[in-house]
């Protein structure tokens, strides 16, 4: 692909990129801004929810 010249939206400069966006100096501080940490979430146990009793059909009267 080639490389064009375009203005940062975020800071204004100007820089040679593939794309169109934020330089690579701008994307390294969003990337340190935004990083996000791993965390485990405690939650509890799925038990499915019982409508029907389990012998519903043996149990039908015809």
């Amino acid at each position: 692909m080639d490389v064009m010249t375009i203005t940062c939206p975020r800071c204004g400069v100007e820089h040679e990129e593939r794309f169109y966006g934020p330089c690579t100096s701008c994307r390294d501080a969003l990337r340190a801004k935004f990083l996000g940490e791993g965390r485990d979430v405690e939650v509890a146990e799925y038990v499915p929810k019982m409508n029907v009793t389990p012998n519903a059909v043996a149990l039908k009267d015809d």
